[in-house]
């Protein structure tokens, strides 16, 4: 998956864009780890009972030119996507992903779009 400007998952309310006033101390301040390359990394856990471990792992990876990033729900694996807005029964984990983004949102690491 290459790094891309803008991303919407599939049925996600919103596309997501990276913010062209991004700095990298504030990807610091917002617990992203700068990973060999020089990339910046946020990893989390979605999970519907807090402290269980068991969820799904959602990958937020901007690049160090800070133009393009990916944004991935993966199983616990990390090998195949998961659409946790399909099904009303992920509707914890939906809330969740849409409060972690809100907050880098508001923060000016990422714009968003409704669709």
């Amino acid at each position: 998956m290459a790094f891309e400007k803008e991303i919407k998952l599939t049925d996600c309310r919103y596309s997501y864009a990276i913010s062209p006033n991004v700095k990298k101390y504030t990807l610091r301040d917002n617990t992203f780890v700068q990973t060999r390359i020089g990339n910046y990394e946020l990893t989390r856990l979605l999970e519907t009972i807090p402290n269980s471990n068991d969820g799904f792992p959602l990958k937020i990876t901007i690049n160090k030119d800070l133009n393009g990033f990916k944004l991935m729900i993966t199983d616990k694996s990390g090998l195949r996507s998961v659409n946790i807005f399909k099904s009303a029964d992920h509707k914890i984990l939906q809330d969740k992903f849409y409060f972690l983004m809100d907050s880098l949102v508001e923060r000016g690491i990422f714009t968003k779009k409704e669709i």
